[in-house]
């Protein structure tokens, strides 16, 4: 990239997020029980909430313990997440994909109302209708996200029953928006909904591990316009190493993911970013099924961080002996003002920053990211990626940032090169 281009890159991108539409939050799937010193929900930990210097609401207050709750609780959120988008590429990376245009898109939009019903026994409802947004197929525009409820069994199993996620990949399994990277990277090896049922189990009376499974039929979705059969995933978590007062913990897990086949599969994915054409494709080809495999692990330190995984993906497919595919990354996090990414117990991952100072909490991110859907005779492409980021949670729910990243892809015979930026805003409520 010349110097006058990436110093006009860089400008725009800065012009882009000052005037970027604000955003409003996705709906966290489960309450916030973090480690260490939060209390949980959206308040800080320590003193009064922070006069934060960029204007917001004050920040929802948890129940006090042992509160009765009314027999109908209604909690409606929106989210409205801008991005721009800028990219610059070589002739080889034009000739791989295409040129890829500059543009600024409402990244998410999603209407959701959740809550819950009952008195002693409660059942718990999600719907979310969403445009566009970071669970969705980048060709989708509208869509029914989350259609579900879930029935406690006992104090700590809950059964999920509907369309909601599928229990594989800490990306998926993550809030999305609140993970340190802007965009994920193992998209080819997982789907963001499908509909069914899932169980999620949280271990001991320290909730250190949690077991989770699910099993999913596609065809029951009514906007499905596929019939695969059966999908399967399982997932286990646990926390191998913890000091909660020094907001310390070694997250480690794996999972498995049975992918059902209607007789062709593919696998595509874009190189982390939501704009443009997928940078990796091996086109349909004649499968039976799938296995995937995966493993995670969370690092956290203080305000330190360590995120990564790796996946694989064995297809039978006999006609083109069996090819496996690849993806993993590694993800390092500092949050500059002490800060750190309190850990949920329910789930079995980490949320999203709560800055406790009035200026916020700015978060240093770098990545490094690699998937391979080159395998036998199928030429999916391959790409290695480096990206470094700044991320500005400036309250409880605003968050701005700009990320930067290099791609190697080899693709068609060709190795080409490209460059990215990214800005966004989003307001998490």
């Amino acid at each position: 990239m010349s110097n006058h281009r990436r110093t006009l890159l860089i400008a725009t991108t800065m012009l882009g997020g000052a005037v970027a539409v604000p955003a409003w939050a996705q709906h966290t799937e489960s309450p916030d029980e973090p480690i260490g010193h939060h209390s949980g929900g959206d308040v800080p930990a320590v003193g009064e909430t922070p006069d934060y210097v960029i204007p917001d609401f004050p920040p929802k207050k948890a129940a006090p313990p042992g509160q009765e709750l009314p027999f109908f609780v209604f909690k409606p959120s929106v989210s409205l997440i801008g991005d721009w988008t800028g990219f610059d590429q070589d002739d080889a990376n034009v000739f791989q994909m295409g040129e890829q245009d500059d543009d600024f898109q409402i990244r998410s939009m999603r209407l959701t109302l959740a809550g819950s019903i009952g008195h002693k026994y409660r059942v718990s409802y999600q719907f979310s209708g969403e445009y566009k947004g970071f669970d969705s197929d980048p060709d989708t525009e509208w869509q029914a996200t989350d259609v579900a409820l879930t029935f406690p069994i006992g104090s700590r199993t809950k059964l999920t029953v509907g369309k909601t996620k599928e229990t594989f990949s800490y990306e998926m399994v993550g809030d999305s928006a609140n993970l340190p990277h802007s965009e994920r990277v193992l998209n080819p090896f997982f789907v963001s909904r499908n509909f069914g049922f899932r169980v999620i189990h949280v271990m001991g009376q320290s909730k250190r591990a949690t077991v989770s499974f699910g099993a999913y039929r596609d065809d029951w979705d009514i906007q499905s316009k596929t019939d695969r059969g059966w999908d399967y995933t399982a997932r286990v978590t646990g926390l191998v190493w913890d000091e909660p007062d020094d907001n310390r913990f070694l997250h480690l897990g794996v999972a498995w993911r049975h992918a059902a086949v209607d007789g062709t599969t593919s696998y595509k994915g874009r190189a982390e970013t939501n704009l443009g054409n997928n940078a990796l494709d091996t086109g349909a080809f004649v499968a039976d099924s799938a296995e995937h495999f995966a493993g995670e692990a969370l690092l956290n330190v203080g305000p330190v961080s360590f995120l990564g995984e790796y996946v694989t993906a064995k297809v039978d497919s006999p006609l083109h002996d069996d090819p496996t595919f690849s993806g993993w990354y590694v993800t390092g996090s500092w949050v500059l003002t002490g800060e750190t990414r309190p850990y949920d117990r329910n789930v079995g991952y980490a949320r999203r920053v709560i800055p406790t100072g009035r200026w916020g909490a700015p978060e240093l991110v770098v990545r490094y990211s690699s998937v391979d859907l080159d395998d036998n005779d199928i030429t999916g492409g391959s790409y290695d990626r480096v990206s470094l980021g700044l991320a500005w949670w400036a309250t409880t729910r605003w968050k701005f940032g700009v990320s930067y990243g290099h791609t190697w892809l080899d693709r068609a015979g060709v190795s080409g090169e490209s460059d990215s930026i990214l800005t966004r805003i989003q307001w998490i409520y």
